[in-house]
This record gives C-alpha cells, sequence and structure tokens, in this order.
C-alpha cells in the first residue's frame, strides 16, 4: 500500500516524468521527533504503537504476528519500515525490532505493503513491494526468517535473488504493488499484484513452481473499468456449509471465493463473492452484486488497506483493517501519533451467500470488566436514557431493540436508490424525527449533548420490502475545529419478521466501531470529542421516531486495558 492519506479530500496526484503516485508526503515533518505523546484520543484497547505513524499478519507456532507500516521517526507518513509485534490472543501484544526497512538496492526508497503465506513445511515467507528509485518504481521482493525455530520471529532475511517480480513494459511500474498471500493450484503456487491501466482496477496473476521464479499470467485476475488503481488486493475463499474459516489453498464445490481491493481513488474498499476457475485462472463475481464502487464494503466508515489470514489454531479466517485520523496533520503531530488497527474480526459468509458477516473476536471479551443492563426500557419519542455505572468512553455495548410494528416505517423515496447511503443518513440524521427510527446510541457524549456520535438505525417502507439504514454520524461528535466529522451509513440486510434489531459498538475514545444485525453491516468511526472525553463521555440510548421502541436487551461492559506493545524480553 502506498501512504495513507488523511481523507480522500486530501488526495493528490504527483506525476513526475510519466510515473503516476497517490502519496501526501510531508517531508518537513516525516523525521520530526515527537517529544511528548498526548493521551487525550489516545485508544484504551485498539492496537497502536507507543508513538507515530502507524501488512500481513499470520499465525505461526502458537503466536500471532502483526506486521504493520510505521514511521518510527513521526506522526506522519514517511520513513516506513515493516513494524513487527506479536501476541498469544490477539488483544495483548508484544513488540520487537522492525521485521523488514530499507537496506537493499530492491527497496532503499521504501518498504511498502504486502502479505505473508505459509509454506507446505510450516515456514514464512513475507511478500512486500520494494521501491527503487525516486520515481516511484515498484518491484516485488520476499524475506525469510533467519531462524525459523524461533516462534518470535525477531530476524528476516532479504536473500540475495531479489527482487523476484518486475513490472514488465505493459505494466505501470508506480501502480504495481501489495501482494497477496500465495495459493497453490495443482504444483503452482500464484499471487495476485494490485495495479492499474489508466482508470481501470487490475489484479496481476503471477504463478510460480518454486516460490522463487514468477511468471506473470496471460490476463490478470479480474479487472474492472473506472475503478483505478487497486490497492491490498486480497483473494480467498470461504465455505458454503460451515463458519469455519479455509486455508487460502482450498478449492472444490463447496467453496465460494472473495475478491476484495483497496480503491486508492476512494480510499475505500469493496469486496464481491464469486466462483473461482482454477483451470482459466479467472474469477467471475456473481451477477446480482455490483462489482465497482457501488459494491458491498467490510465497513462503511473510516476503513482501508485490509487484510484476512486464516488462523490454523481456531479454524477461523481473520480479517484486520486500519483507521486513519480525521483530524489534521498538524494535530497529529501535536498528540504525537496518528493510525490504529481495528479490532480483529471473524469473518464467515452468510447463508444467503449474498454476503460476508463480520464479528469482533472472542479473545477481546477477556477485557469486559464491570458490567451494566436494562431490560425491556421504553423509548418513547424523545426520549433518551442514560446508560451509567460504566466508562462510557472505553466500553463495549451489545443491545437488542424490538418493536411492535412496521406501519410507522417512513417512506422510501425512490429517489435515494440513486444515492450512497450516507446521503441518506445526512439527509435523515439522528435528530430529524421519523417513524419507525432513528433509535440506537448516543456514544461519546457530553452530559448536556453538546458532543455525541449516534449510531442508529432508521426503517423505510420500499415498494417491494422494507429497508433498514445503519448510521454511525460524526457530524455532532465535537466542538473541535479543524475535523472531519462525516456521517457514515449502510443499508442491512436484514429480515424484520422477528421485529428486533441488534447493534454492538465498541467505543474506544477516538473510535466507534458498530456492528449492525449479528455484522451484516459495520461502520468505524473517528471522532475527537473535547467536551466527552475520559470521565466525561456518557452513553445514551434514544428514540426519535415516533413508534415507541423498547430496549429489550441491553449489556454494556467497562473494558480493561491490555498490554501493548512491551518489548519481548530477548
Amino acid at each position: 500500500m502506498n501512504s495513507k492519506l488523511k481523507t480522500s479530500r486530501n488526495k493528490t496526484d504527483n506525476c513526475n516524468n510519466g510515473v503516476e503516485a497517490s502519496h501526501k508526503i510531508y517531508l518537513r515533518y516525516q523525521s520530526l521527533s515527537v517529544d511528548k505523546v498526548k493521551q487525550t484520543h489516545r485508544t484504551g484497547y485498539h492496537f497502536q504503537p507507543p508513538k507515530n505513524w502507524i501488512n500481513g499478519p499470520l499465525y505461526y507456532k502458537g503466536l500471532y504476528h502483526l506486521f504493520y507500516q510505521y514511521n518510527p521517526k513521526g506522526a506522519v507518513w514517511g520513513n516506513i519500515v515493516w513494524a513487527h509485534s506479536v501476541s498469544k490472543d490477539l488483544i495483548n501484544w508484544e513488540s520487537l525490532e522492525p521485521a523488514i526497512y530499507p537496506s537493499k538496492w530492491f527497496d532503499n526508497y521504501g518498504c511498502w505493503s504486502g502479505s505473508a503465506t505459509i509454506l507446505p513445511n510450516g515456514e514464512p515467507v513475507i511478500f512486500y513491494t520494494g521501491i527503487v528509485d525516486g520515481n516511484n518504481r515498484q518491484i516485488q521482493n520476499y524475506a525469510v526468517p533467519a531462524n525459523s525455530s524461533d516462534p518470535y520471529l525477531r530476524e528476516w532475511v532479504k536473500p540475495d535473488d531479489n527482487p523476484i517480480v518486475y513490472p514488465d513494459p505493459t505494466v505501470n511500474a508506480s501502480a504495481f504493488r501489495d501482494p497477496t498471500t500465495a495459493w497453490r493450484v495443482g504444483g503452482h503456487w500464484r499471487i495476485l499484484i494490485g495495479s492499474k491501466k489508466r482508470d481501470r482496477g487490475i489484479a496481476y496473476l503471477y504463478r510460480s513452481l518454486d516460490f522463487k521464479k514468477w511468471f506473470k499470467a496471460k490476463h490478470p485476475l479480474h479487472s474492472v473499468q473506472g475503478t483505478g488503481m487497486w490497492e491490498c488486493p486480497d483473494f480467498f475463499p470461504v465455505s458454503l456449509s460451515s463458519e469455519e474459516g479455509l486455508e487460502t489453498s482450498v478449492g472444490g464445490s463447496n467453496v465460494r471465493h472473495v475478491l476484495k481491493v483497496s480503491l486508492d481513488l476512494t480510499r475505500y474498499e469493496y469486496y464481491t463473492i464469486g466462483t473461482y476457475d482454477e483451470k482459466k485462472d479467472r474469477y467471475y463475481p456473481d451477477e446480482a452484486l455490483v462489482d465497482g464502487w457501488a459494491g458491498l464494503r467490510y465497513d462503511y466508515g473510516n476503513f482501508y488497506a485490509s487484510k484476512t489470514f486464516f488462523d490454523p489454531s481456531k479454524n477461523r479466517r481473520i480479517l484486520w483493517g486500519w483507521a486513519n485520523e480525521s483530524d489534521s496533520v498538524q494535530q497529529d503531530m501535536n498528540k504525537g501519533w496518528a493510525g490504529i488497527q481495528l479490532i480483529p474480526r471473524r469473518v464467515w459468509l452468510d447463508p444467503s451467500g449474498k454476503q460476508l458477516l463480520q464479528w469482533p473476536v472472542a479473545e477481546l471479551e477477556k477485557l469486559r470488566s464491570h458490567n451494566v443492563q436494562l431490560r425491556n426500557q421504553k423509548l418513547y419519542q424523545g426520549y433518551h436514557v442514560e446508560v451509567k455505572g460504566i466508562t462510557a468512553a472505553q466500553a463495549d455495548v451489545d443491545v437488542t431493540f424490538s418493536f411492535p410494528s412496521l406501519d410507522k416505517a417512513e417512506p422510501f423515496d425512490p429517489q435515494w436508490a440513486k444515492l450512497d447511503a450516507l446521503d441518506v443518513c445526512a439527509q435523515k440524521g439522528s435528530k430529524a424525527q421519523g417513524g419507525l427510527g432513528p433509535f440506537g446510541l448516543l456514544t461519546l457524549a457530553s452530559e448536556k449533548l453538546e458532543e455525541f456520535t449516534p449510531v442508529f438505525f432508521r426503517v423505510f417502507k420500499a415498494a417491494d420490502k422494507h429497508k433498514v439504514l445503519l448510521c454511525s454520524d460524526a457530524r455532532s461528535s465535537s466542538l473541535g475545529e479543524g475535523l472531519y466529522k462525516p456521517p457514515f451509513a449502510g443499508f442491512v440486510d436484514v429480515d424484520l419478521t422477528d421485529k428486533k434489531l441488534t447493534l454492538r459498538s465498541l467505543i474506544d475514545h477516538s473510535v466507534v466501531e458498530s456492528f449492525g444485525a449479528g455484522g451484516r453491516t459495520v461502520i468505524t468511526s473517528r471522532v475527537y470529542p473535547i467536551i466527552a472525553v475520559f470521565d466525561k463521555a456518557h452513553l445514551f440510548v434514544f428514540n426519535n421516531g415516533s413508534e415507541t421502541i423498547t430496549v429489550e436487551s441491553l449489556n454494556a461492559w467497562s473494558m480493561k486495558v491490555p498490554v501493548m506493545n512491551v518489548p519481548v524480553k530477548s
């Protein structure tokens, strides 16, 4: 992956001698040391390095390894290395020295994103993108452990036969990055590399017999006109009959495949579910799915550069995403850090086969401490009821809402079908009175509601069915200046026969991750309140619709702080 932009509004296209890139490089700041780290909006239980700016996870010999893009010298993008932390449970982390950093001619200008693969003999290999010159020319390299018997994988070696993949003359050499985890069909290994040709997004396919000599296939695995550069592609199988994850090389009639790409033009991701033809090495998305900007997303909020990996210890596939900051570069420098890893999520195929489902890994529940509950709490129109007795700035909230009827659902304007869900959320926010909704949570709220981040449902009646909108709206999140405070939203494909909707929100000082209807729609917001911080933060349930809502059950837990990046003892 290339530099992470603050938001799409800061996007630039730098053209230099025909080489295209989309960096936001701050030469004055990228090596400016951080003397003091401000804690006000720093998360308590999300993964963050101790300071400064925040690739391919794997499970090896009883340890989870997280490799991530990191600037050890400053709080903005630049000086990127592959930082390395390890965990036994995905929650408590120990830090190691960087696994990969610029040191060879084939990566002297940068070590960018990539992936890890476990070979049949049990040994790991890292593929990564190296930058070889000032024109941003990109090639693919590999690294191996210096001592594969060390479960911590403390030291990595870049063999002298690097690089393993060059861009040929038909490939845009400055848009050729982020190799995937490899999979094997027959005797050949395959990897994908993200790219573009003009405005067509491309997943180039490469094959190898020995994992060292790679040859470009005659055609890409998949490409889509009008989507722009594909960063951080991910390609993996999912089971049709089980929630268990599958190793990346698994195929067969009981398997579908998922292709996810990160869109450099929009700074969000989309995925499709489809069929992988192993003989033709082609991927065919299901015809009913949108294959483009309006496609399905893992997360309809602040979520990018995600990567999945297979966890053999629990037979699950885990999704990990990254959230950038929504404040200014100067504010990042002032607080001394930028960027967080979101909570790892288990991911599997919905029984309908139409989408993926996501849920926070079960290990997170070990951090739950004091618990409060609400049962059968009525929420009449205009009501907001405080959930007291927990640390509202650092909490895990799981709630089931019920309603007696769908009759008061507002009509769904046919014109909205042409809009993104967030545009509907912007028009129909949490304060606008409705019929069936808006109802949900007011997170990171000040006592008098000068600041709050609402996460809420709104139900509409369309011509043929009801449509459920889930919103996480940052517009009222802070009285601070210079912040990006968007409304994020997604429609929820859920059966309302039982007249219930569930919501789980992970609240952590400056981030709110929300899982609607059992993980069918997920939204992450980054927010920066100036009043609702620490013990001044409050949590409410609310309803601004004319239909009475019942909080059938609510469980809220204060969350403990895990061990975070304590150095591994030698």
